[in-house]
């Protein structure tokens, strides 16, 4: 490695002298040295349609992605989540599983607040604590909480001050754990970014979704760059179903590697949809051509 890096420096000294003299940083050095990617790739169990079932690890695998994002379970009208990973032994089976095929897993989802309220379920503490608690069962740093339906504050602002509340009561919760919670929700990101600097907590940031800006017209470069690396804990890194990311002509994922890369933001992307509309039962096809696209875009230097 001593002499490949060495030859990498005679070159790029030649480089210099064969234009005029100019000076190269050790940036250009790096680059030109063989390095980890600061991007990994997810597929999420309940959008494979392996809700937290432990097949999923399987699935996941030969999907070709590195790490699944685990459903805490339905939520319907119960006090908590459905959540299976409760028990000791089912838990510990999916740790297991997860270790023996290399699989991390990268988040819990909180996906029942997709359908249900989280600015009015009287049980909410309950519900996000079994979530935390579960986190550190499992040594999971991220959970996911979508705002949904019933909390969409572009289609009902009057929700704005109970949904601050809340999420003020989740960040210390969060941090108290010593994780983060990553939200989802319909704002743009000026007022996204406004949300999270009203809730005021470090554990709570943004888990921003790529077809949210899509689908509204916003800018998805812009949307990135003003809500900043720091603000942004993980990635949904797909548009909505009808065409493979590779075929879809409303994204381009070179030029948001391009903007990820100008932030210097590195984490999870988190593949969720993106599936060909003729076909979206094709489990491991759709989410294997994803996945391909993505590593080749991110992953290949």
């Amino acid at each position: 490695m001593g002499e490949q890096v060495q030859n990498r420096r005679l070159f790029i000294t030649q480089l210099g002298l064969l234009t005029g003299g100019l000076m190269f940083s050790d940036q250009l050095l790096h680059a030109a040295t063989p390095h980890k990617s600061r991007y990994k790739i997810a597929v999420i169990d309940l959008m494979i349609l392996k809700r937290q079932k432990l097949s999923a690890f399987e699935l996941t695998k030969e999907i070709g992605a590195e790490g699944l994002e685990v459903d805490m379970g339905g939520l319907g009208d119960r006090e908590t989540f459905d959540n299976k990973l409760a028990d000791r032994v089912v838990r510990q089976q999916f740790i297991d599983k997860a270790k023996e095929l290399n699989i991390e897993i990268c988040a819990l989802a909180m996906t029942g607040f997709y359908a249900q309220s989280f600015a009015t379920r009287p049980t909410y503490k309950k519900m996000v604590q079994d979530c935390l608690d579960t986190m550190k069962a499992m040594n999971v740093k991220v959970a996911f909480l979508p705002l949904g339906v019933q909390g969409d504050l572009v289609k009902n602002p009057e929700l704005r001050t109970p949904i601050v509340e809340r999420l003020k009561v989740v960040g210390q919760m969060a941090a108290k754990s010593g994780v983060v919670i990553g939200i989802e929700t319909s704002l743009d990101a000026k007022g996204e970014l406004a949300l999270l600097k009203e809730i005021g907590s470090k554990a709570v940031k943004s888990y921003f979704n790529f077809s949210n800006a899509i689908k509204n017209g916003r800018d998805l470069h812009e949307e990135l760059s003003i809500l900043g690396r720091k603000n942004i804990i993980q990635i949904h890194c797909t548009n909505e179903d009808g065409v493979w990311l590779q075929d879809d002509p409303k994204i381009n994922l070179i030029k948001v590697k391009e903007t990820l890369d100008r932030m210097r933001w590195r984490g999870w992307l988190v593949i969720e949809r993106s599936r060909d509309a003729k076909n979206t039962k094709d489990v491991k096809r759709n989410f294997s051509a994803n996945t391909a696209y993505l590593k080749k875009v991110f992953q290949d230097q």
